[in-house]
């Protein structure tokens, strides 16, 4: 992606502190937020209890915007073609998606240091 900066094609600056290893502890925190918040959801529904909705809702939503920002931020160092963007992206929408793009990336990029 390129931006135009007094006439200069110039890229946008990297978000400091993003890297594969803090991306994969991301994406599983990201993900056991949106299954807290499912469950808080079921909670809320059956038992009339909106507290859990309350806090998590927030939490899980800002963790939601820095996986895609890592995401984004990440994909040209690692060479991900457009299709694995989206489907990294997907990851943060679909249920314990954020575990399998944890492993997905262990697997892909071995020579990584490990996420846990």
């Amino acid at each position: 992606m390129w931006l135009l900066s007094l006439g200069r094609a110039t890229r946008p600056a990297t978000v400091p502190g993003v890297n594969l290893r803090n991306f994969r502890h991301l994406a599983v925190v990201e993900a056991t937020s949106f299954l807290l918040l499912l469950v808080a959801s079921v909670i809320k529904r059956t038992q009339d209890e909106a507290i859990g909705v309350e806090i998590l809702g927030p939490i899980h939503g800002g963790l939601f915007l820095a996986y895609v920002i890592f995401a984004l931020s990440i994909r040209s160092e690692l060479g991900w073609s457009t299709r694995t963007t989206l489907l990294v992206l997907a990851g943060a929408v679909v249920p314990f998606g954020g575990y399998v793009v944890d492993r997905w990336l262990l697997r892909s990029h071995p020579d990584e240091p490990a996420a846990a």
